[in-house]
């Protein structure tokens, strides 16, 4: 695939840049440049490789899925100026 002059206009436009015209040749030439190295790597067999999120293999850690703080409902609220039910309750803001 190669960029021409137009595309490469096009593409400073989309991305807000300022382009003047003595630069469009060698964006042209960079954007080439990216555009062949791409093609290259799609030649690139990687059949039998597993995807991979890391470079380096690692195990999420994970926890124990269990309530380690709770069970003293009276004492959360006993602060509180209303509560019912172990709730707070606020007076009514909506009508």
């Amino acid at each position: 695939m190669s960029v021409d002059a137009t595309t490469v206009r096009r593409i400073a436009h989309l991305a807000r840049i300022a382009v003047t015209d003595d630069d469009i040749p060698h964006l042209q030439g960079e954007l080439n440049a990216i555009l062949a190295f791409v093609e290259e790597l799609d030649t690139v067999d990687v059949t039998g490789v597993e995807p991979m999120t890391s470079v380096t293999p690692m195990a999420l850690i994970q926890r124990e899925d269990v309530v380690t703080d709770g069970g003293y409902p009276d004492d959360i609220v006993a602060n509180a100026p209303m509560t019912e039910d172990h709730f707070f309750m606020v007076p009514k803001v909506v009508e």
